[in-house]
Formats: structure tokens, sequence, C-alpha cells
């Protein structure tokens, strides 16, 4: 597996190119180092409704219900 490389995950997520596992594991990176809250507004909401909906912990970690999306998708 290819090191997890932030910047290129920024870019694709922006350019449309991450799919839903990406995504979540960029945001749960974000998360747990905090740079998503001083990223664009649109990176926090994003990350807060991801906690709010039950896929990433506040600290960051993904919960089960994020493993079990991603094992079925």
């Amino acid at each position: 597996m290819a090191k997890f490389s932030e910047l290129d995950f920024i870019i694709r997520y922006e350019s449309g190119e991450l799919n839903d596992k990406e995504t979540l594991k960029l945001f749960s990176h974000l998360i747990k180092t905090g740079k998503v809250w001083h990223l664009q507004g649109y990176y926090g909401r994003t990350a807060q409704a991801l906690i709010d909906d039950g896929f990433i912990a506040i600290n960051g970690k993904l919960t089960e219900k994020a493993r079990e999306f991603m094992n079925n998708n």
C-alpha cells in the first residue's frame, strides 16, 4: 500500500477524485492532526458532519460504522 500523502489527498479531494473510502481516510487524518480546523470552512463543516453522522470519532479515529461502510463499498 502506498504511503498516505496529505497533500496528494487534499488535491485529489479538491478535484473530486477521491472515493468515499479515501475521503474518510483523509478526514480521519485531518481531524487527528487538528489541521481540519485551520483549513477552509468547508473542511471543518464536512469533518463535523462526519463526526455527527458517526463515521469518525472526535479524536479522528474511524468508527465501527465507517469500517463497516468501507468494507461494504
